[in-house]
């Protein structure tokens, strides 16, 4: 997909890319992977995670993509892949949903439950 906006991933403070994703028990096993730019790949930490049956959400750390030289104030695109990038394999098949791609800003941290008075 090519990106119009947003190509500044650093604003807002965002941190996290989500994807949410669904497979079937009936594809292939092959590990999925995300690119943007065309260059760097962060990959789906289950091997299997084509065969993910239920809705299942992929927090994806956004130092990861600049560690691997994204610039992340100039996002041009993100693709989604399965398999080994580095060498294709035509003639896959199978059916993946995906919804919700979106980016988020840091999780905070839940305040903690006040401690009960001593009687």
């Amino acid at each position: 997909m090519t990106l119009s906006y947003p190509r500044d991933w650093t604003e807002k403070s965002v941190s996290t890319l989500t994807i949410w994703l669904r497979g079937n028990s009936a594809n292939a096993a092959e590990p999925m992977y995300v690119a943007l730019n065309d260059s760097a790949v962060v990959s789906h930490d289950n091997p299997d995670a084509a065969r993910i049956a239920i809705w299942t959400e992929w927090n994806i750390d956004l130092k990861e993509f600049g560690d691997a030289g994204v610039v992340l104030t100039h996002v041009s695109n993100l693709s989604i892949g399965f398999g080994d990038r580095n060498n294709s394999q035509p003639g896959g098949s199978g059916l993946m949903y995906f919804d919700d791609i979106r980016l988020y800003r840091p999780l905070s941290e839940p305040e903690p439950e006040p401690e009960p008075e001593a009687p």
